[in-house]
């Protein structure tokens, strides 16, 4: 019989704040997050690896199900394994453009003006490889994780949040199928890979497409 064990609580202060200060605070933060924008085109300019760290402990601290926290990032700068991602992910994405996608999604990517062709995958300083753990492996053991890909994708949100806030820029690449990141890393079989971030700063006079965020009446329902 599996021994559960006691739950074990600590004292909890939560940050507190005056309506006038909740307001302000909750603007300022928005107004943050408003100015994010995805970003297709990088400057080589290094960052410091500390930032980054910082940047995934943050994404790191998200909620996850029963705290197994399912996630490894992992992050690359070495130049080959750079150029090996890229030459992999374009060519799922040269198929996913020539008949893999459908006539509707290709429409709907048109004005964003996106193709198979990737070269931020090697100009960008960082990729952050986000995998998913559908189980952990304790002492040879499997034990499963829960709401993995929910627990992933708040953790993923996190750390977006986090790269803009630390004033560099990123793109969510998820040249599906992804299964080439987890032979070119070498991971084990428990973790599949989520998502494919690189992260930096921004080219000079760099351009994004002009799109619009749906506004409050259309995100927002009071019952």
């Amino acid at each position: 019989m599996a021994v559960v064990q006691e739950p074990k609580f600590i004292p909890y202060k939560a940050l507190q704040f005056s309506e006038d200060e909740m307001l302000q605070r909750s603007q300022d933060f928005y107004l943050l997050l408003n100015k994010r924008r995805t970003v297709r085109d990088f400057s080589d300019k290094p960052v410091p690896k500390e930032v980054i760290e910082n940047i995934i402990m943050a994404a790191s601290t998200a909620p996850s199900g029963a705290h197994k926290q399912p996630w490894t990032f992992c992050v690359v700068s070495d130049t080959t394994i750079k150029s090996e991602i890229r030459k992999a992910a374009e060519e799922e994405e040269y198929t996913n453009y020539h008949g893999r996608m459908s006539d509707e999604l290709l429409q709907d990517l048109a004005p964003i003006g996106t193709d198979e062709h990737k070269p931020f995958l090697e100009i960008a300083p960082y990729l952050i490889v986000v995998f998913k753990k559908s189980y952990d492996l304790v002492n040879g053991e499997k034990r499963k994780c829960y709401y993995v890909n929910e627990s992933v994708g708040l953790a993923c949100g996190m750390l977006l949040a986090a790269i803009h806030n630390a004033g560099l820029v990123a793109l969510t690449h998820t040249p599906s199928p992804m299964n080439f990141l987890q032979k070119i890393l070498n991971r084990p079989e428990n973790e599949k890979p989520f998502l494919l971030i690189p992260i930096g700063y921004p080219a000079d006079d760099v351009q994004v497409p002009d799109l619009q965020r749906k506004g409050k009446d259309d995100v927002i329902v009071y019952y």
